[in-house]
Parts: C-alpha cells; sequence; structure tokens
C-alpha cells in the first residue's frame, strides 16, 4: 500500500519538519488552537490537507509576524 503524504495524519514530529519549524512552536499553537489538529488518544495529529488550508487562508502569516 503506497499513501501520499496528503493521505495519512502526521504527527507533532512530521507536521514540524514539513512547515521547518520546531516541535515546541507546533505544541504552542496547538494549545492555543491556532493550527488544525486532531487529538487521537494522547497523540496530536495534523492532516496536510487542512494544514495546507490554513495556511493559504493567511491564518499562519499572523503566527509568524
Amino acid at each position: 500500500m503506497n499513501l501520499e503524504i496528503t493521505d495519512r495524519w502526521l504527527s507533532v514530529q512530521e507536521i514540524a519538519q514539513y512547515l521547518g519549524i520546531s516541535k515546541e512552536t507546533i505544541y504552542r499553537w496547538v494549545e492555543s488552537d491556532k493550527i488544525p489538529a486532531h487529538k487521537v488518544g494522547k497523540q496530536w495529529k495534523f492532516q496536510v490537507s487542512e494544514v495546507n488550508s490554513w495556511i493559504k487562508s493567511g491564518e499562519a502569516s499572523k503566527l509568524l509576524n
């Protein structure tokens, strides 16, 4: 089974690497409901399509300024 990166849920480490930022930044954004994330058990998971839409909407740029 060959899943593309956009088809699967990413971990905090993977989404941080995808965005080129630290895991600590991801956790800060998750805690303040700034980035689209879903809690699965004790872990946070991210869909690339949701994060890409969030970036394109301009919401991400508000955090980086």
